[in-house]
């Protein structure tokens, strides 16, 4: 035994070693077996839990407990007090100090027990008033993160805990006030707190929390060491913001079913809020969490560029760093809407007050994280290209920190980016493809549950609406789809998908109508209205519905209307005899529309109609002369269709081509007198003298 000891003291057996000869000498697989267990071998033992355990003996079980964790929470808070005690005492003390905040204030987010509450309570206040310093000239983060705690716990449903939480925050303002003679950064950050949790937090008692600042009000009202001070004055002002906060509130909770209205009240907040960076920054971070929670990706991505911009913004105000964005100017290849954010207002804040974006956001690592969130909800929303700009802006700050390790992963990044976007298969159809009729439908089930099923009408057409003819006493819905509107020469500078459904301010939809009143008759007297639409902002933006601030219309000749319709034809047949993989099928149908002997009022009826007499008015002659160069543009069309179609097709499809060649030199032959008909130059213009 003294040997063994011996060998157990210098180390030439393991007690682990031995542990384990001694379970092989004792196990029935023999001493060579080199197992620990079998699970064949083991005996399971049931849960010790009797399932007809009475409600009486849960109860019981449940306030053990609850008792246990409580003591156990009491403990952890009577060794933090021993070491606040010693403080003064150690080297270390400010990290020391910090890491006693910081355990105390995470202990105060795990759900504990109301007793313990208001112990850790009142400990937070006797550190708060023997290390002031602490909190209001050193880490400001630390004094968010009590500010968002005590706010959280005014609102709780516990009055005693109300009352703790009540006394806390306000002697939190009273010594940020005495230490600086000012509470700046404190109100700062209670009200950036309270957006936070109004953004964020679904179980916000409202009702709670305006209890509790009145409470503020009171012990300010009653303070006799302040009385005569601007203190009370100034936390009676900082009462007024926090209610109105609360009244935004209110508003969300009536609108949390309906998310246009609720995006759209949080952007007015945000709005609201235009020359308090701190305070906007969280309410543009509140929208994008919104967003993200309903897949709107893009739009989130928005309201993080547009946060990156603000912090991007004032950082240049601090200090000029040639590696950071020079303002919200660097982000226009993101978004030409962050230009909201120029800090170019007589009124707005200087960064480095007391207070003033002193976030943690308001740093290099901030803009870098904003700026890395808002790259990884583009992806999410598959706009890859736009994921490219944002890294343009990371790249340099990670070059100027020689940070090899992060840039080794965003162009990782990068080329994952390129790839996808080099697939061709992989257009913007997937995500968020919606049809017209479910929007209809949410809006008509969503209004119709407020005001009532027989309140609610849709009206399914876009034609414009006679206000006068609708019943007062009724809500109308008018829904139509829109497509995205680009000059000529926009379409020759914006070649991708992508650059052809981002950044859109301007859009189009069409209206078929007639002389007589109706939607549809015939090709003579078939005219068009043509609705240009301009938005305010440019999609996507930072909300999903952006209002119109002005309205075109157009009205399309007969002729002009066949002049499109015949150029629409002729590009569908261009794209499905360029597509690439092609689809015999797609050629085909769209062949049969433009050839089959059967189609009514297909080109050779248009033809017939518009080409079959020169126009005696004059002003017609040039839509005359662009109708007949669209038809030899499309008979050009069909004649390549029908030699990419005859590539394609196997045996069984021969008879089927050669009808489609046949009927093709028909309306060839049926086409070449009215092509060849030319309408008479115009007149020269008349000179007067």
């Amino acid at each position: 035994m003294r040997a063994r000891l011996e060998e157990a003291i210098l180390g030439t057996v393991g007690a682990r070693r031995d542990m384990v000869r001694r379970s092989r000498e004792r196990s029935p697989l023999g001493p060579h077996e080199n197992v620990r267990w079998r699970k064949s071998l083991t005996h399971w033992r049931p849960s010790t839990e009797r399932p007809d355990k009475t409600k009486e003996e849960v109860e019981q079980e449940v306030l053990v407990e609850g008792n246990l964790v409580t003591e156990a929470n009491l403990v952890v808070l009577d060794t933090l007090e021993i070491i606040a005690q010693t403080l003064p005492l150690a080297e270390a003390r400010d990290s020391l100090l910090g890491a006693l905040l910081r355990v105390l204030l995470h202990s105060m987010a795990c759900a504990p027990s109301a007793l313990y509450l208001q112990h850790s309570l009142a400990t937070q206040r006797a550190l708060v008033a023997k290390f002031p310093e602490l909190l209001f000239e050193e880490d400001a983060e630390l004094g968010a993160e009590l500010c968002l705690r005590l706010l959280r716990l005014c609102g709780s449903h516990v009055a005693t805990i109300r009352a703790h939480a009540s006394a806390s925050l306000y002697l939190l303002m009273r010594q940020g006030y005495e230490t600086a003679h000012s509470f700046a950064r404190v109100k700062l950050q209670v009200t950036l707190s309270l957006s936070t949790l109004v953004g964020t937090s679904r179980s916000l008692s409202e009702e709670h929390l305006r209890r509790s600042l009145r409470t503020l009000l009171t012990y300010a009202h009653d303070d006799p060491e302040l009385h005569h001070s601007p203190f009370p004055e100034q936390v009676q002002d900082l009462v007024f913001n926090l209610h109105m906060i609360l009244t935004d509130t209110v508003k969300m909770k009536e609108h949390q079913e309906d998310p246009e209205m609720l995006i759209d009240l949080m952007y007015r907040i945000a709005k609201g809020y235009q020359n308090s960076p701190d305070l906007r920054l969280t309410w543009l971070q509140s929208m994008a969490q919104t967003h993200a929670a309903r897949g709107g990706h893009a739009e989130s991505a928005q309201c993080l560029v547009h946060g990156a911009a603000l912090v991007a913004e004032y950082l240049s105000l601090l200090e000029d760093r040639r590696h950071l964005p020079v303002g919200c100017v660097s982000f226009q290849n993101i978004s030409s809407n962050v230009l909201e954010e120029s800090a170019v207002a007589d009124d707005v804040v200087t960064p480095g007050e007391e207070g003033v974006c002193s976030g943690q956001l308001f740093t290099e690592q901030g803009l870098v994280g904003l700026l890395q969130q808002a790259a990884d909800a583009f992806t999410a929303a598959g706009l890859y290209e736009a994921v490219n700009e944002v890294y343009k802006l990371l790249i340099p700050i990670h070059e100027a920190n020689r940070d090899h390790t992060r840039l080794a992963t965003l162009h990782g990044q990068l080329q994952d980016a390129f790839a996808r976007l080099a697939q061709p298969e992989f257009v913007y159809k997937e995500p968020s493809l919606t049809k017209l009729p479910e929007i209809a439908h949410r809006l008509e089930e969503f209004y119709a549950q407020r005001f009532g099923d027989d309140v609610v009408e849709i009206i399914k057409d876009s034609n414009p609406v006679d206000k006068a003819k609708l019943e007062p006493s009724k809500a109308y819905i008018q829904v139509t789809y829109v497509e995205p509107y680009l000059e000529a020469y926009e379409l020759r500078e914006r070649v991708t998908d992508f650059e052809r459904s981002y950044g859109l301010r301007r859009f189009l939809f069409c209206t078929p109508l007639t002389p007589g009143g109706r939607a549809h008759g015939e090709l003579h007297e078939q005219l068009k209205r043509k609705t240009l639409l301009t938005t305010a902002h440019a999609f996507p933006y930072i909300k999903t519905r952006i209002n119109v601030v002005h309205k075109e219309e157009i009205i399309l000749t007969p002729i002009e209307v066949a002049i499109e319709d015949m150029q629409k034809k002729t590009q569908e047949l261009a794209f499905a005899t360029r597509q690439d993989p092609a689809d015999p099928k797609m050629l085909q149908m769209v062949l049969q529309g433009c050839v089959g002997t059967t189609v009514n009022q297909g080109p050779l009826e248009v033809a017939q109609v518009f080409l079959a007499e020169i126009p005696q008015d004059p002003k017609l002659y040039r839509h005359h002369n662009k109708l007949r160069l669209c038809f030899k543009d499309f008979t050009k069309r069909c004649e390549d269709a029908l030699r990419k179609n005859k590539a394609l097709i196997g045996p069984d499809q021969r008879e089927y081509h050669r009808e489609l060649e046949r009927n093709y030199q028909r309306l060839r032959e049926a086409l070449q007198p009215l092509l060849n008909r030319r309408a008479p130059p115009l007149p020269p213009p008349t000179v007067i003298p």
